[in-house]
């Protein structure tokens, strides 16, 4: 399952990258917010947060702004490893070296079409649990 959830600032970009995940087959749980009336990002980035950090949701995605609000929510949580990317490259690296279990997008940043290839090159790309990657995951986590 993956947990999704933005503010108002990434409703729209939140709501099409539902349908894509769940286009794509996958479940989706989403955290809200549910219109674009102003609202606090850490109401619905940190129960997301909270449900990837305890293994309830494999993975997850925030969007606010400009993504940086969200990530700061999201790496407070124990277990969470977000990444805040702006590119293909970054999100799959960040899954490649980093195991990063959320990704964070900022709406203000990427357009619809490049949001979508920072999603499916995250939710694709493995951790392929190599040494020196695992032993700097580890070193993360404390």
């Amino acid at each position: 399952m993956i947990a999704l959830a933005s503010d108002h600032g990434g409703y729209d970009l939140k709501e099409t990258i539902k349908k894509h995940l769940e286009a794509a087959g996958y479940e989706v749980k989403d955290f809200g917010c549910y219109e674009k009336k102003s609202c606090d990002y850490p109401v619905f980035g940190r129960p997301a947060s909270e449900a990837v950090g305890n293994g309830e949701c494999e993975k997850g995605i925030l969007v606010c702004t400009t993504g940086i609000g969200m990530s700061m929510v999201a790496n407070k949580v124990k277990g969470v490893r977000a990444a805040l990317c702006s590119d293909t490259v970054s999100a799959g690296l960040t899954r490649e070296h980093n195991n990063a279990n959320m990704l964070v997008l900022g709406a203000g940043i990427v357009g619809e079409n490049l949001a979508l290839g920072i999603v499916d090159t995250f939710m694709k790309t493995e951790f392929p649990g190599e040494e020196k990657h695992v032993r700097r995951v580890n070193m993360i986590e404390g």
